[in-house]
């Protein structure tokens, strides 16, 4: 029996919102965001553990305490280096395989989780994810690896976007190296949000739990969808927020650069930055 560990990287320290896994969802209610995901990750199937991954920062002593309630082991290291984060967790459980999600996805969805797992094992993947090839929610994002392979990226990952964002070092630095597979949703929902970066975020996600949770607190992604079908103001409510994405390089960084400034009317700064481009080229 293999030993799969879901590891959930939180902090109370985020940039855009901070301590935001630890505000009430529902508004008003006992329960926190990263509440909310210990409690959906442990109706999965065939999860044996969870671990939280967080801070040696005094501030995610919060964090710490707030896992210790519900049972749950937790590791503590380096803020910035997240993929020395993850090593150190499974290590502290010995895992066979670790499943990662973020604690600012409350709605996370255990039967997708589940249909990952399984996939991940009968295809016997290094690695496999639900968001290279997007057809899920954002906020429903997770993926899973082997042990030997999180042992490889610990050891030789190098650059800063590999230890901060744990898993570029297996499908950007290394796609040709190991086997990587695929959960793609038959229905395409991409262009729903439901992860919490922002206050918008948190508006939008306290409306969808007011709709949904007091019929089922484990309310999954199709009632979600329905949700945003009969409700559709609802997607207004953090349409203006930017999903952050992960770059490869300054070009690419650039490139999302001039989206950005273009959407703020700024043509001229986005011309400039194109033309500087394609002197480059």
């Amino acid at each position: 029996m293999k030993n799969i560990v879901c590891i959930i990287q939180a902090r109370t320290t985020s940039s855009r919102l901070p301590n935001k896994v630890l505000l009430p969802l529902p508004f008003g209610g006992g329960k926190t965001v990263l509440e909310n995901v210990l409690d959906r990750v442990k109706k999965s199937k065939y999860i044996n553990k969870i671990v939280i991954a967080t801070t040696n920062n005094e501030t995610d002593n919060l964090i710490e305490n707030k896992a210790k309630e519900h049972g749950v082991e937790v590791f503590r290291g380096s803020e910035d280096n997240v993929l020395s984060r993850y090593y150190g967790a499974a290590k502290l459980v010995s895992a066979d395989k670790i499943v990662r999600i973020t604690s600012d996805c409350p709605c996370i969805d255990p039967k997708i989780l589940d249909n990952l797992i399984k996939k991940h094992l009968e295809e016997k993947n290094d690695y496999t994810s639900n968001g290279l090839k997007r057809s899920y929610p954002h906020g429903l994002d997770c993926e899973i690896f082997n042990m030997e392979v999180l042992e490889e990226a610990n050891k030789k990952a190098k650059e800063k976007i590999e230890l901060e964002h744990v898993t570029p070092y297996i499908y950007k630095t290394n796609p040709n190296k190991f086997k990587i597979g695929h959960l793609v949703n038959k229905e395409d929902y991409h262009d729903i949000r439901i992860t919490l970066d922002t206050k918008e975020d948190y508006n939008l996600l306290c409306s969808v739990f007011d709709y949904l949770y007091e019929k089922d607190n484990y309310f999954d992604m199709n009632k979600i969808v329905v949700l945003f079908q009969k409700k559709p103001w609802i997607k207004a409510l953090n349409s203006n927020v930017e999903q952050k994405i992960v770059c490869n390089s300054l070009k690419e960084e650039l490139l999302e650069a001039i989206k950005l400034i273009k959407k703020q009317d700024l043509n001229r700064a986005g011309i400039f930055l194109e033309e500087k481009l394609n002197e480059e080229k």
